[in-house]
């Protein structure tokens, strides 16, 4: 997983088939130490590009003010 070019759609695609997974308990409990540290990473990610959109959200309407 490239973290850097990762599109925010795709991040919570993955993320939601590890959740699907890990409630149909699909996981071993060594795969899910694995996947519990990707869907962390995959959250982060989510919150991050949020958070950057936003910024450029209130950006752009501060500037049209």
């Amino acid at each position: 997983m490239n973290e850097e070019t990762i599109k925010y759609e795709e991040a919570l695609a993955q993320l939601e088939a590890i959740v699907r997974k890990m409630e149909a308990n699909e996981y071993d409990i060594d795969e899910l130490a694995v996947q519990l540290k990707t869907a962390q990473r995959l959250i982060k990610l989510c919150k991050d590009k949020l958070t950057k959109t936003e910024a450029d959200i209130l950006k752009i309407q501060a500037e049209r003010e």
